[in-house]
């Protein structure tokens, strides 16, 4: 059958399949959609947390996005956890079983003293800190002092882990222990006053910080006593914390030679003693190093049994069927193995690795890489390539190689030191790229929940810290496909810590990688982030960053998330959003303050009373705006200043209105002119519209002249300023001149000549002007006659000539012009000079 026309199967109608009968084609498996090149559909999981007020929804595709929490979709409030739930989340918790032979359980030998004071001061609710050197066995002493408290507090003992540890994942660790609440994470405050109720035996391991952060955690759980279990060099707390120091030592000889014999579970040879007696000297009685010690000589009893224990067919590897047959063990005279040397006792980790299986080593290879945090045991298969391979964490846990740290192990003290110095550590890039291309897949893998994602955060980001400061080509980008596919995860998972730590390791090697587009997404999680955290000037940062970056790949989806969430970071920080550097095609439009509103540049004369402004053809909105609350009056020189929002939108309808009021008027002028040969056309010469009070027919002509204007002037030649005028009201921003306005006296500013407001007395007439008053006759121009253009031009001259008035009576005043106000006449006196005819040497022509 031809593979794509399958006849009824293809519509669910197979009659081997009775159960598919819905019409839905059957979807592929896995493994025979890669085989025909298809690619696996991904279910991209969309998880929405609650962070105090806030909704934060994890998007793995365009950037987690976040808002306030709408009503009636809030959470419900944490629930106590029960004691039987209690104990099944600490079960949770705890590091796996290793596969294989339960190893024997080691007694506690003298720490007796130190268990019983240290239960007396948490049943007296005092906190106490147990430093203690690394190998010392403070993690023995502290399970069995919780065990011992079990029934001291009534919220019961939480066991935490402090190894790369906050403190406020510590916070949260104890919250997440004693309260049940599912996809929320309580903001700062709510927290605080969760934890504050909280009485328990808090056991942390490992504890990392110290100094005021530890005071904070403290403070903040004051109804919880605290078992820390720390280094000697760790920070002290404050004198304030009130917290008990005890000091834990080595064991004794004696107790040593006990647990050597426990481990290997048969009495000590005198040989044997004198080894571990030099061995006890030499370590300082740590109980570690007995522990390796004891399977130093479990391998050496082995070795005396079967001489090929540990050759090529390994002790855990079937030997197969044709193999020759293993030799039959000699005497114990012929065959003695030697006690390793005191080196190999201080330091046994590279002979005890020699001495495993080869799955075994792979896994160390591995730890190594990975800076000694292990992989889960489920996931050793994959990486080693060995079907048994899961078996390898028993071995290593049974040589004392590896210790539990929280819900994991991870290489003992010191042993990741002697590995490398062993030649563990060459293959270290490759492993860990092997270990991040495999943890790429199976953290997307849909079956794969936030909280096993979790469990595995530590080596996930060890795997993405190694490929980094790595400068061969490809590490980069493993690292960068890693971050991306498990900070989803991490976030939904509320592991907050490693999620912030996948986050930074990915912006780096995006950044070395030169991926902009996944550079861009960390640094919108990291706003996210912080904005969730209540860094307001971090989230800021981070998304502004975030915005650039995606506007310069033309990412829309993706900036429009990060201008959202810019949008609550403005309300968050009670001010307006800060201004955006514009895209590509956005033009932002500029509003500037006229001189009426504010101060005249220095040096220039103060504007006329009834001085115009002039709108030209320009994009910039001239307008006045008074100065608010929250708008500063325009410096001298009427510097731009950009306005947003609502006040822009304003300036925006006010240059509408005003543009729309001065081409009406423009165009109603044009149709009112006519033709000027005709005996009613006119031509509308007003520069300035009449004040209040003064009546249509009258004319600025009436006030008395401040002088007499020069009567030999050349036409367009410039005389000096009149004192009390001003050049211009505002800049001009457009490379057209803008006509001058006109002074109270008549003459145009920076120009001898009378402004064409004032009518002069006709040369060829005898009578005087129409104002009554007698006028200085001008010479006329020697240009010849032009005829009037229909539309007004764009340039206007900056010194306007002088026309010869006629001696008709003035015209019935126009309506439409006087109706529209000021605006109007100041559009309808700038098209109007530009409308007026050059004069000419026929006065008749002139008055027409």
């Amino acid at each position: 059958m031809d593979p794509t026309h399958q006849g009824p199967e293809e519509y669910g109608q197979n009659a081997n399949d009775s159960d598919r009968s819905d019409g839905r084609r059957r979807p592929s498996r896995e493994s025979d959609a890669a085989d025909f090149g298809q690619p696996t559909p991904q279910q991209v999981r969309v998880v929405q947390v609650t962070v105090g007020d806030l909704l934060l929804t994890v998007n793995p595709v365009d950037g987690s996005e976040v808002e306030a929490c709408p009503p009636g979709s809030e959470p419900d409030a944490p629930v106590r956890r029960t004691p039987a739930e209690r104990t099944d989340h600490e079960r949770a918790g705890a590091p796996p079983v290793p596969a294989g032979p339960p190893a024997p359980q080691l007694p506690l030998l003298e720490r007796q003293e130190e268990r019983e004071r240290l239960a007396g001061l948490l049943a007296r609710g005092r906190s106490v800190r147990l430093t203690g050197q690394a190998g010392s066995g403070r993690t023995a002493l502290l399970d069995a002092v919780a065990a011992d408290c079990t029934d001291l507090a009534p919220d019961g003992v939480v066991r935490l882990s402090g190894h790369r540890r906050t403190a406020a994942d510590l916070l949260y660790g104890v919250f997440d222990a004693i309260y049940r609440a599912p996809l929320h994470r309580p903001g700062p405050e709510e927290l605080l006053a969760l934890v504050r109720s909280i009485g328990a035996v808090v056991v942390i391991d490992d504890l990392e910080i110290g100094g005021a952060a530890l005071d904070g955690l403290l403070e903040a759980t004051p109804e919880c006593a605290f078992l820390f279990g720390t280094a000697p060099d760790l920070t002290a707390p404050g004198v304030d914390a009130h917290l008990e120091e005890v000091l834990l030592a080595g064991l004794g000889r004696s107790a040593s030679l006990e647990l050597l014999e426990k481990v290997v579970e048969r009495p000590l040879t005198e040989d044997e003693r004198n080894w571990a007696g030099d061995l006890w000297f030499e370590s300082e009685g740590l109980p570690l190093r007995f522990v390796q010690a004891g399977s130093l000589l479990r391998q050496r009893d082995r070795l005396n049994t079967d001489p090929a224990a540990f050759d090529e067919y390994e002790y855990f590897e079937p030997r197969p069927d044709d193999a020759p047959p293993v030799p039959e063990a000699p005497t114990a005279e012929t065959l003695d193995v030697p006690l390793p040397s005191l080196g190999e006792g201080a330091a046994p980790a590279v002979l005890l690795a020699s001495r495993l299986s080869e799955a075994a080593r792979e896994t160390l290879r591995f730890t190594v890489a990975l800076g000694g945090e292990v992989p889960h045991q489920a996931h050793l298969p994959a990486l080693v390539g060995d079907t048994h391979a899961d078996a390898a964490l028993g071995e290593l846990a049974g040589c004392g190689l590896l210790s539990p740290a929280g819900p994991r192990y991870r290489l003992a003290a010191g042993v990741l030191a002697q590995l490398e110095a062993g030649g563990y550590a060459e293959s270290a890039a490759a492993h860990a790229r092997t270990a991040a291309q495999h943890y790429a897949w199976w953290v997307s893998h849909p079956s794969v929940t936030p909280q096993r994602a979790v469990a595995e955060a530590d080596a996930i980001v060890a795997a993405m810290s190694r490929l980094v400061p790595d400068g061969e080509a490809g590490q980069a980008s493993a690292a960068v496909l890693l971050a991306r596919s498990a900070a989803p995860a991490l976030a939904a998972g509320m592991s907050w810590g490693a999620w912030e730590k996948a986050l930074r390791v990915g912006q780096e090697a995006a950044r070395i990688a030169g991926e902009v587009a996944e550079e861009a997404y960390f640094h919108h999680e990291l706003g996210v982030l912080a904005l969730c955290s209540g860094n307001l000037d971090r989230a800021r940062t981070e998304l502004e960053t975030s915005i650039s970056m995606r506007g310069a790949l033309a990412d829309k989806s993706g900036a429009v998330a990060g201008r959202r969430a810019l949008a609550l970071v403005a309300d968050r920080s009670g001010g307006f959003a800060p201004p955006v550097r514009s895209q590509t095609g956005e033009e932002v439009p500029a509003v500037r303050h006229d001189f009426l509103a504010g101060t005249p540049p220095v040096g220039s004369p103060a504007p006329p009373p009834f001085a115009r402004q002039t709108v030209e053809e320009d994009p910039t909105l001239i307008s006045s705006l008074p100065p608010g609350p929250r708008a500063t009056a325009p410096k001298p020189g009427g510097g731009r200043v950009l306005l947003g929002g609502a006040r822009r939108n304003l300036a925006a309808a006010g240059a509408g209105a005003l543009l729309v009021a001065v081409l009406g008027t423009v165009v109603t002028l044009g149709l009112t002119a006519g033709d000027p040969e005709e005996p009613g056309s006119r031509n509308v010469t007003t520069e300035q519209s009449s004040p209040e009070g003064t009546p249509e027919d009258a004319s600025p002509a009436d006030e008395p002249d401040e002088g007499p204007a020069p009567d030999d002037g050349a036409p367009g030649e410039e005389a000096p300023a009149t004192p009390g005028t001003s050049a211009s009201a505002t800049p001009s921003t457009s490379g057209s001149p803008s006509p001058a306005p006109s002074s109270p006296d008549g003459s145009s500013p920076g120009t001898g000549e009378p402004s064409s407001t004032l009518p002069t007395e006709d040369p060829t007439s005898d009578g005087p002007s129409p104002s009554g008053k007698p006028t200085t006759p001008t010479k006329p121009p020697t240009t010849p006659p032009t005829t009037p253009p229909t539309t007004p031009p764009t340039e206007t001259p900056t010194t306007p000539p002088t026309e010869t008035p006629t001696e008709e009576p003035p015209p019935p005043p126009d309506t439409t012009s006087s109706a529209s106000g000021p605006a109007e006449s100041a559009g309808a006196s700038a098209s109007s000079t530009a409308d007026a005819p050059a004069q000419s040497d026929d006065p008749t022509e002139a008055a027409a």
